[in-house]
């Protein structure tokens, strides 16, 4: 089991890098299976995945041999693996080690061999591994350990570039929702909000709807958050193409009863669909940079995260 008080030094910036990659819940993606297939394909191993460590759980973003979309993070052995985020990490036996000899979910995998290599973002955060477990005692060769070196780099290259990908997107987005406030209300100009509004969880969801089903749900939802706003004060929201994130730009600093009507949709989505909608918000009234508040909304997401994980 994990022990709470050895995770890595500075786990609130280890968590705030992971949650600015906006990847953890994220669809299934052609690219991520692929590296999967070849870890296991080179390393010999009837067991590959591309893990993330978030708050509480350990989430795959791509698994072979593996059933399931998460564990608990307590029973996570690549929870250890980011502590040294430079090193792979390799364990030959899995039952001769104390840390994991009595660990359920290795046991019903029946897994003995394991060994992860750090997914590290260019700030040093490590946020999770490639790795690969094996039914028996080995050990990878020297040719095996680097290629799941290489492996790890290229998986944080795609995540990284898909996350600036992710940036231009919401830069678009926030620079025609302040084109639109200043049209519609240019006496208040300068004095705006940004809400991010993020869907949890959208694999789980595909898998338990269907994509096409998941799809009208995301456009039902769309409609549903437009409809709490108010256009003639130059309030706009849009949804990050390809994901569960809406962004609106509020044309005042801030507005209870919009902020009150976005959160009963996250309320009753809850109900309807069995599904998290999360929020974070920050206005300004000075013509602060849109990035610095964006920055501030993204934030207080985390927070809420932090608060669901919490509770």
């Amino acid at each position: 089991m994990t022990d709470v008080h050895a995770q890595p030094a500075d786990e609130a910036e280890r968590q705030r890098a992971l949650d600015a990659l906006h990847i953890v819940g994220s669809l299934p993606e052609p690219a991520y299976e692929d590296i999967v297939k070849v870890a296991a394909a080179v390393c010999g191993t009837p067991m590959a995945l591309v893990t993330l460590i978030d708050r509480d759980r350990q989430w795959f973003k791509a698994r072979t041999g593996v059933e399931g979309h998460q564990t608990e993070r307590n029973v996570a052995v690549c929870d250890h693996a980011i502590r040294q985020p430079e090193h792979l990490m390799e364990i030959g036996d899995l039952q001769q080690d104390a840390r994991f000899a009595d660990n359920p979910v290795l046991k019903e995998m029946g897994a003995r061999f394991y060994a992860g290599m750090p997914l590290v973002t260019d700030d040093g955060a490590a946020v999770g591994s490639v790795c690969v477990v094996d039914l028996n005692p080995r050990e990878l060769n020297e040719t095996q350990r680097e290629a799941l070196k290489a492996l790890a780099r290229l998986t944080m290259a795609l995540m990284e570039a898909r996350s600036r990908e992710r940036e231009q997107a919401v830069a678009e987005i926030l620079n025609q929702g302040l084109e639109i406030e200043a049209g519609s209300a240019p006496e208040a100009a300068g004095r705006y909000s940004v809400v991010i509004l993020e869907l949890q969880d959208l694999d789980a969801l595909s898998a338990r709807l269907g994509e096409r089903a998941l799809e009208r749900q995301l456009q039902q939802l769309d409609q549903q958050l437009e409809q709490c706003l108010q256009p003639a004060r130059g309030d706009s929201i849009n949804r990050v193409t390809g994901s569960g994130e809406f962004i609106a730009v509020l044309g005042v600093e801030q507005d209870a009863d919009t902020l009150a009507a976005l959160q009963k949709v996250a309320q009753d989505l809850r109900h309807t669909l069995g599904a998290s909608l999360l929020m974070g918000s920050a206005g300004t009234d000075s013509g602060e940079p849109t990035s610095a508040v964006f920055l501030r909304a993204d934030k207080a997401l985390s927070a809420a995260k932090d608060s669901v994980a919490a509770s």
